[in-house]
């Protein structure tokens, strides 16, 4: 009988370096558009036969003996791996529990060195989308807030429990479009507020939230938390700035880019959320002190899998003088900018009802919601 894999287990096991082929069944529009790290494509169906297809499978995966199958949610690669195992005892077959589905939910929790002993700020990242969320703490006191939580709220809880904060209120910048949120159950969960910039009303939020005047100050303990306002990729989006040590950017300004303008300003292909974002960058972000460190809310995940900076574990960060001197994207001036900006590419996969979701105006089963969010983010520009 074939044993399954966690997809925790399968990130171990490439953290480590370990010997496997790892084959992914999908159909090659799924694959292409966004694998796993390393995956071999074999496309195969959850009712197809291996007869006549073992040497093809043989060339694929080589001298490889341990091989780990995979596809959307576990079915067509159990298939294959059933089949393998009837037709040879030439490996050692595994299949991932929950496909891609399950390798969705696969976190990392790293902590960041902001340049003050007494804060702790935790970077959770979502290792198959690149989401990043943070859990921001007072040392002294021992109370959290949490930025940006997914759907994996447990995530957000274990962060701070090994920190060993309490949750005591739970913050989203905005209005996400690549991910359903988790912020307002996790705050729900723990009754505790549930923040969103004051503008967020103007979105159509039907979600009952406490709103974030601009520039009000949330105390957190001895932590101060500001919330800037930072339109442009969407009109209510906060940046978070904590204490003088650091600004968590969500879809504002990334590592190696910035957000895209067009989801939400759709009528004019983003040529006023670019506007906006442009002056959001240059007035108000880049003016901060060079030395502050940058916490985006994404790195972009590659089609093959990889961080495109970075990698998962390692602290996802940079500081205000790295983003100036570093994206291209920032020595433009304003008419490049938005001429840029109005060619974002691909668009997330399934935004418009994510969107719907998180503002409240849509209800959905928690397993449709992860079937919504599959594919790359797509976040930046």
């Amino acid at each position: 009988m074939v044993t399954t894999l966690s997809a925790d287990r399968l990130a171990e096991l490439q953290d480590e370096n370990a010997e496997f082929a790892l084959v992914d069944t999908r159909p090659e529009d799924s694959f292409e558009s966004w694998h796993i790290a390393g995956a071999l494509h074999f496309p195969f169906g959850p009712e197809e036969e291996l007869d006549g297809r073992l040497e093809e499978f043989r060339q694929l995966v080589g001298d490889a003996e341990r091989v780990i199958t995979t596809c959307a949610k576990g079915i067509s690669s159990g298939n294959l791996a059933t089949q393998l195992e009837s037709a040879t005892d030439a490996y050692d077959v595994q299949t991932v529990d929950g496909g891609m589905k399950g390798w969705s939910g696969v976190y990392d929790h790293v902590e960041l060195d902001a340049g003050d002993d007494s804060l702790t700020l935790v970077q959770v990242q979502r290792r198959a989308k690149g989401c990043l969320g943070y859990v921001v703490g007072c040392d002294e006191t021992g109370e959290a807030v949490v930025v940006d939580a997914t759907g994996d709220i447990d995530e957000f809880e274990i962060a701070a429990e090994e920190a060993e904060l309490a949750i005591t209120g739970v913050i989203d910048t905005h209005v996400h479009a690549d991910h359903v949120s988790g912020s307002r159950e996790l705050a729900d969960r723990l009754g505790v507020p549930y923040y969103l910039g004051e503008r967020a009303h103007e979105r159509g939020v039907e979600i009952e939230f406490t709103p974030l005047e601009r520039n009000e100050v949330l105390e957190v303990g001895e932590r101060e938390l500001k919330a800037v306002a930072t339109p442009g990729h969407t009109s209510e989006m906060i940046t978070v700035l904590v204490d003088d040590a650091a600004l968590l950017t969500a879809d504002t300004l990334h590592v190696d880019s910035v957000g895209r303008t067009e989801l939400e300003f759709s009528e004019d292909e983003g040529e006023r959320g670019a506007k906006l974002l442009y002056e959001t960058l240059h007035r108000t972000l880049l003016a901060e002190p060079e030395s502050l460190v940058v916490c985006p809310g994404h790195v972009t995940v590659t089609a093959d899998g990889e961080f495109e900076y970075g990698a998962p574990g390692e602290s996802i960060t940079t500081t205000i003088r790295a983003a100036r001197t570093g994206i291209d994207l920032l020595e433009l001036d304003e008419e490049a900018f938005v001429d840029r900006m109005a060619d974002a590419g691909e668009k997330p996969s399934n935004y418009e009802e994510i969107i719907d979701l998180n503002r409240g105006v849509d209800e959905r089963a928690p397993e449709d919601r992860v079937e919504l969010e599959l594919g790359p983010n797509n976040c930046s520009a």
